[in-house]
């Protein structure tokens, strides 16, 4: 396979990845990743039943649903005082690693 770019050759894996193995390894409780023995909250799987029936059932869009990145923006603005354009000022990742690597590459 041809090499495509050199950007992150001296990546390693995920530290929330490699604790884990950690505590594999000593037997120690995983504080890195969540592993809940205990089922939700009936309110949530109620609700989250709801929503499944009613859809929409498809992916959001790559930088994240319209309603979700103005909920944002609105919650930013009371923090902050500074008016945040939805559409223009936020990116919803799928996770802080995807964040994290879309900002460094």
């Amino acid at each position: 396979m041809k090499k495509l770019s050199n950007s992150t050759a001296n990546f390693t894996d995920s530290v929330i990845r490699r604790m884990t193995r950690v505590a594999n390894q000593y037997n120690a409780i995983n504080l890195s990743q969540g592993y809940p023995d205990f089922d939700p909250p009936k309110e949530i799987t109620d609700r989250l039943a709801q929503v499944a029936a009613s859809g929409p059932h498809q992916y959001a869009l790559t930088w994240g649903a319209q309603n979700f990145r103005e909920a944002l923006a609105r919650k930013q603005e009371h923090f902050s005082g500074v008016k945040i354009d939805p559409d223009k000022e936020i990116v919803v990742t799928c996770g802080s690693t995807e964040a994290m690597m879309a900002s460094m590459i």
